[in-house]
């Protein structure tokens, strides 16, 4: 059993205002004091609890009920609490937005499932009283959500603070911090959200450091952990981890281009018994040695194109590799360093397919079903996950039966020992899955080119 604690969920009003500057920046403020702080994500998100783990020191955990099912919530609330002191979740999108079919997704669905209060972030840069109608309709929707106090954001000055607080006032919900305007505020974006940390960590480093003193000056952390105390404390049981099937070793894609893995997922693949290696495709010359199986994530591919296609014995080794039965795993961006090409440029060829960045963002939860047999199981198997990608591959693929809120399609590849698709899984929720993957990766000997 693990215990949930202290602990508070950072809502904002609408997506893009800031929740996962001044999240991030509430982790980092409490660490620097010495608070044990753990850190958690709403949803699918790679890119945030990465920021979460450089402020805390330690793992950040997604949440996300439409993926992992809601029973598995609270599991892994504990695991991202456990050894903490205080348990700070950052939400998604606005307080109530989650998935379009309706199922429970959302950051007040996370929130209630955790008996935890809400701090909710508003964007104050082009309100004044009116803010009081914004706070008291997002605190009276819905009666299991419990706004417990307000952080303001993008404040325009100090009589406009003052302004906002008075509005406030008659609503009985403290106002815990004010954060002026400022440029200096704006986090580093790119086509899918934040950069990632593992890219600028050194220079991230220091800007958490500005952004913790900003945070302890602007908004009151005595009243917030006091807040957070206001939870109820609960036992809950520990995640569900897969027993031991086998003693694979697994080579695990990372470095710049490949940094998308829940540690959920790495964690249930080593319960299973995978000896897991990292590599970097963009510098190693061959898969690392004596490994049956691989796992290549997501990230930036398209950003490391030229390197990933420029490390020809490193493709001329994965793809040999695969031909001789290696297992493979593979998920959005590595499904296009697995393909023919990215563009204009030759990638590893163990997928008959070309890729192609789009303007376009395919974005959504899927579930899917297997119509051929896959590392993660038989024919008929169904998978719950997210995709989130700017590209196309030409063909798509017919392995798995995906539905979405558009429709019905097919894509993907896959045979016994491979599946690679845009699908992200997370296995928080479906140990089974990193069973099946660690016990066929374990079926053969070392896979040689």
């Amino acid at each position: 059993m693990n215990q949930l604690g202290a602990r508070v969920v950072i809502a904002g009003t609408h997506s893009g205002v800031g929740k996962t500057t001044i999240a991030t920046g509430l982790m980092a403020a409490f660490a620097r004091r010495g608070t044990r702080v753990g850190a958690a994500k709403v949803g699918p998100d790679f890119i945030d609890p990465g920021y979460h783990a450089l402020a805390t020191g330690r793992p950040s955990r997604n949440l996300d009920p439409w993926i992992c099912g809601e029973t598995a919530i609270p599991a892994l609330a504990g695991r991202a609490n456990q050894d903490c002191d205080l348990l700070i979740v950052e939400g998604v999108m606005g307080l109530f937005d989650g998935a379009a079919d309706g199922t429970p997704s959302s950051t007040a669905v996370v929130a209630t499932m955790l008996e935890s209060p809400v701090i909710l972030v508003v964007d104050a840069a082009a309100i004044g009283q009116s803010i009081a109608a914004v706070v008291h309709g997002f605190a009276t929707l819905e009666p299991t959500v419990r706004v417990g106090g307000v952080i303001l954001n993008r404040v325009g000055s100090d009589s406009h603070e003052t302004m906002l607080r008075t509005a406030l006032a008659p609503l009985g919900i403290p106002v815990l911090g004010a954060i002026h305007r400022d440029d200096a505020m704006t986090w580093r974006d790119r086509h899918l959200g934040l950069v990632p940390v593992i890219e600028q960590r050194a220079e991230i480093d220091r800007a958490l450091g500005v952004l913790a003193q900003r945070i302890t000056r602007e908004c009151d952390l005595g009243a917030i952990a006091a807040l957070a105390r206001t939870a109820p404390e609960r036992s809950v049981a520990a995640p569900t981890l897969p027993e031991p099937v086998g003693r694979p070793r697994v080579a695990v894609a990372t470095g710049a281009a490949f940094s998308f893995c829940y540690p959920d997922n790495l964690e249930a693949l080593t319960a299973a018994g995978a000896k897991l290696v990292p590599f970097d495709p963009t510098e190693d010359a061959a898969l690392p040695d004596g490994c049956t199986g691989l796992v290549a994530g997501g990230g930036f591919p398209e950003v490391y194109a030229d390197a990933l296609s420029a490390n020809a014995p490193m493709l001329a080794d994965v793809r040999a590799r695969i031909a001789h039965g290696l297992v493979v795993w593979a998920e959005c961006g590595g499904l296009l360093w697995l393909a023919s090409s990215l563009g204009d440029l030759p990638m590893a060829g163990a997928i008959p397919a070309r890729a192609a960045m789009t303007a376009r963002l395919t974005l959504g939860y899927r579930t899917a079903t297997t119509l051929t047999p896959s590392p993660l199981g038989p024919t008929g198997t169904e998978l719950r996950g997210h995709e989130f990608h700017y590209s196309t591959l030409e063909p798509a693929g017919a392995a798995l039966e995906l539905i979405g809120r558009t429709g019905t399609a097919t894509a993907g590849f896959a045979h016994a020992r491979l599946l690679a698709s845009y699908l992200h899984l997370h296995l928080g929720g479906a140990p089974e899955l990193a069973a099946a993957f660690v016990a066929a990766a374990g079926q053969g000997g070392t896979v040689k080119a």
